[in-house]
């Protein structure tokens, strides 16, 4: 909860790093959900995610030194190491070697002393599993996005941009149930026409028609959201260049979050286009992006916002959202003047 949103961070799958990011034998410090953690790869190609602190002294297992410092941590085999006394500790957060005692402390001998989250490697992204509740097992699955695998000869490498946002997440992922805002933030042409809504248990899918300004003028375009659980979008643009987004969305803390927007393009005799049309698009998504900023950055969060018919379906985006909320009642957030007192 922060000055401007009453919510928490909501739990789910969030994107912490793409997987050409972090080579085998690579650990780096990461700093998501308020917290300090460490990211490695193994030289087996494993990927862990542990408490970012060893548990003998309280150092950074992802701040090396020597030949690693300002490389991140150092990793041995299938183990972190502590840059500070050489412990070693494996995927699980289990100690397997103190290199300079003859036995390993009893409290930590075949205990997990050091905190791990679930990891899961998809689509060139590896995701990390959030919830204020450890104990609580991840709930689903990533989706595997057919256009995002590394062996998808008819579509294009990921293009990444990433961005730090001051706001709360769940703004970002409300402007695709919020089409009224195109017009007045973006310029469009038209407010986009909603066709259809979909609202599943952790998932949530919205299309949209739009004429679209582009090179060769207005052009009728299609846009396709899928949300997968709190922090993954993925956009699907059609009738101009077929072109996917994904929407790659992290909270830092209570303030900030990460967004990261990964442009695939469909591949055009075996090549990616580039320039014209292909470039056009990114260029004004991104666009997009920095022109919401602002909104995002200098708003507050109304919890009874005051509605009217040409809105699109955010009560029912809210109502779906909250299922990724462990603990908050959006009845009771406060923050809003009842209308009889206004004025």
């Amino acid at each position: 909860m922060s000055s401007r949103y009453p919510m928490p961070m909501p739990y789910g799958w969030f994107h912490v790093s793409y997987s050409d990011e972090l080579q085998s034998g690579q650990a780096k410090p990461i700093h998501y959900f308020g917290k300090e953690m460490v990211l490695f790869r193994t030289e087996s190609g494993e990927v862990s995610c542990l408490d970012a602190y060893c548990p003998h002294m309280g150092a950074h297992l992802g701040h090396g030194i020597h030949e690693f410092m300002g490389k991140g941590g150092e990793v041995s085999g299938e183990d972190i190491v502590c840059p500070f006394h050489g412990w070693k500790f494996n995927t699980e957060g289990f100690c397997t070697d103190v290199p300079y005692a003859k036995n390993i402390p009893p409290k930590v001998k075949d205990n997990q002393c050091i905190p791990k989250y679930h990891v899961c490697e998809r689509n060139q992204s590896i995701f990390v599993w959030y919830h204020p509740d450890s104990s609580v097992e991840p709930l689903w699955d990533v989706e595997s996005i057919e256009e995002a695998q590394f062996d998808n000869e008819e579509w294009g490498e990921i293009e990444n941009h990433c961005k730090k946002i001051r706001t709360h997440i769940q703004d970002i992922a409300e402007n695709g149930a919020d089409p009224a805002h195109f017009m007045y933030v973006h310029g469009t042409a038209h407010i986009p026409d909603v066709q259809d809504a979909e609202f599943g248990k952790y998932s949530r899918r919205v299309e949209l028609t739009s004429k679209m300004n582009t090179p060769r003028g207005l052009v009728d375009g299609k846009i396709a959201f899928c949300n997968f659980g709190a922090g993954q979008t993925v956009t699907y643009f059609s009738g101009i260049c077929d072109t996917v987004l994904l929407g790659l969305i992290t909270p830092i803390d209570q303030e900030y979050v990460e967004v990261n927007f990964g442009f695939i393009q469909k591949k055009v005799d075996g090549k990616v286009p580039t320039g014209g049309v292909n470039a056009a698009i990114k260029a004004d998504i991104l666009k997009q992006l920095d022109e919401d900023t602002p909104i995002w950055e200098n708003k507050i969060y109304r919890p009874l916002p005051i509605l009217c018919d040409g809105d699109g379906p955010i009560a029912k985006f809210r109502r779906w959202y909250a299922t990724y909320y462990a603990d908050y009642d959006e009845s009771k957030a406060g923050g809003d003047v009842p209308l009889k007192n206004v004025g």
